[in-house]
Order: structure tokens, then sequence, then C-alpha cells
């Protein structure tokens, strides 16, 4: 095992109809069963969609870092 860690980021859009905070478990979920090591994010954008004059959807940007495997 090495003595430090790399990382690596990859970017992502979320959604919900339901809120910001299920957009993030929604893009958590999906990134996971792709992607191991995941160890951190960031939110770096949130927005939505408008239907009618309401909330359509939720839309939150992530930026999820991940452990480089043997690092």
């Amino acid at each position: 095992m090495s003595d430090h860690h790399t990382y690596k980021k990859v970017e992502l859009v979320g959604s919900s109809k339901t809120s910001i905070e299920d957009a993030i478990h929604n893009a958590l979920a999906e990134c996971s069963k792709s992607v191991d090591n995941m160890d951190w994010f960031e939110v770096t954008e949130t927005r939505g969609h408008i239907v009618d004059g309401k909330v359509g959807h939720f839309q939150v940007t992530l930026k999820i870092g991940f452990r480089i495997k043997n690092s």
C-alpha cells in the first residue's frame, strides 16, 4: 500500500422531483454502480426545471472524488 492517496473527480448531474437532497442521493446511487472508492462530493451548482410555474425537477451538479485503486 502506498503512503499517499491519489484521487480523480467526475462531474455529474442528479435530479429529483422531490428535493435537492434526493437529487444528491440519486446521483451518488447511480455513480456508485460504476465507480469504486468514492470518498467525497461537492455541490457546484443547484438549479431546477420549471413546469407550469412550479418546480418540475431539482437539479444538482456534483463533483465526486474517488480514490485511485492501490494509491
